[in-house]
């Protein structure tokens, strides 16, 4: 069945994106194997034959067949002088999307998909696996609201990660696990949930969108499938919708042909321009993440500092709690959270307030922080939480921490808490 559904070569035995490019042939890559920033970088060179250092941007949404009628075979378009880059149609593939899947494929260490959003591709998951239930807990709530509706379809039944519900797990449902949370950017132990998947027999499902690489390995930690919303750092510039599926190299083979598949008929494909800024963006993966990571994990140290050392203070007299998972002190003790985020613990954290209306009103005092949602980008944004999540607290605010200098960072939080206090005590 899988092999109605034309893509790059033979459907169905296409186990990853790209596959038939060479990659990478230097002299290095034979001898050991390459880094994450070198793979950003060169893991898509054999899928185009084109000699253009730059990618580039396909918009053509169907594809010439062979000239010659002896050379055609229902399912497959295959060029010989790119067989890693052969189309029919763009919505089962094309050109901007399969150099960015060949990426993906490498630095996420599974075959990876791409979807035309985060929700696109979490409901793409849910569809393939089809569980009878699902545990999942907080978290981004878009993907709560994509399990209602397949409620509506199915009967899919909803649980929560504690102990007792877990237990309701059968063979074959789903463990779904967001880590680090949104929007708190606290961390959960994988390796906990991977052990109460093994013994249900459901699959580990896991939201790694808060930590791309290089800060942690969901497969490290057994996961089944790792799914992203790329708009965030895949995407890296808020520019762009994205969703990714990656597996476990273990199911590739008997999955990957049916996820191309279904993604063909649910009708979830990323468009040309997106999959061309994707490629694009994640050039510069490792050294964004790395620097948003370092930068925020900083401020985060900073903000808790003055909360517990001078609870009084200008930022004590507004903050409550910072939440973050560097701040997860028992855990980082237990071993098992250095060993889950080796590469750091992300570049989004939480700021709860003391004042709702504190809350509300800090982001519009802020200079180099835009007040809006979603997060990843180069730039450093603060949220009103509730403004796109009504279930959250409405003393929260959620940050995101670009490529900026942290000090500068730091200086506008400062003059942002002053401009608050300042405001306030006019109107007392």
């Amino acid at each position: 069945m899988a092999g109605d559904i034309p893509t790059n070569g033979d459907t169905a035995t296409r186990t990853a994106p790209g596959a038939g490019s060479e990659g990478p042939t230097t002299a290095a890559a034979s001898k050991r194997e390459l880094s994450l920033a070198t793979l950003s970088v060169h893991a898509d060179d054999g899928i185009s034959s084109h000699r253009a250092i730059a990618p580039a941007m396909h918009v053509s949404t169907t594809f010439k067949y062979h000239s010659n009628p002896d050379e055609l075979r229902s399912g497959e378009n295959v060029d010989p002088s790119a067989p890693g880059d052969s189309h029919i149609y763009s919505r089962y593939s094309g050109p901007n999307t399969t150099r960015l899947e060949a990426i993906l494929s490498s630095v996420l260490h599974g075959p990876t998909l791409t979807y035309s959003s985060g929700l696109s591709a979490f409901h793409a998951m849910l569809v393939f696996l089809n569980p009878k239930r699902v545990a999942i807990g907080g978290g981004y709530h878009g993907c709560h609201g994509v399990i209602k509706v397949l409620t509506k379809l199915n009967g899919l039944q909803q649980l929560e990660l504690d102990d007792a519900s877990l237990e309701k797990l059968e063979a074959g449902d789903v463990l779904h696990v967001e880590t680090p949370l949104n929007p708190t950017g606290e961390a959960r132990n994988l390796a906990y949930f991977r052990e109460v998947a093994s013994r249900k027999g459901a699959y580990l499902t896991v939201d790694a969108t808060f930590a791309p690489p290089p800060l942690q390995d969901p497969f490290a930690l057994g996961a089944d499938v790792v799914m992203h919303s790329g708009t965030k750092y895949f995407g890296g510039h808020s520019d762009m919708l994205c969703g990714t599926l990656s597996l476990n190299p273990k199911h590739a083979d008997k999955w990957m042909p049916e996820l191309l598949m279904e993604r063909c008929f649910i009708g979830s494909v990323m468009g040309s321009m997106e999959g061309w800024l994707g490629v694009r963006s994640l050039r510069t993966l490792e050294l964004r993440v790395k620097r948003q990571s370092e930068s925020a994990t900083k401020l985060v140290a900073w903000l808790d500092g003055e909360i517990r050392g001078n609870p009084g203070g200008l930022v004590g007299s507004v903050v409550d709690t910072v939440q973050h998972a560097s701040l997860q002190t028992a855990d980082l003790e237990a071993g098992w959270l250095k060993e889950q985020m080796p590469g750091g613990f992300g570049p989004v954290f939480a700021l709860l307030l003391k004042d709702e209306g504190d809350a509300k009103r800090l982001p519009s005092k802020m200079g180099l922080f835009h007040h809006a949602t979603s997060l990843g980008g180069v730039e450093s944004l603060i949220e009103w939480r509730a403004m796109s999540d009504s279930g959250c607290s409405k003393r929260l605010l959620r940050v995101s921490v670009g490529v900026e200098g942290w000090e500068d960072l730091r200086d506008d939080l400062i003059q942002g808490f002053e401009a608050l206090v300042k405001e306030k005590k006019k109107t007392v």
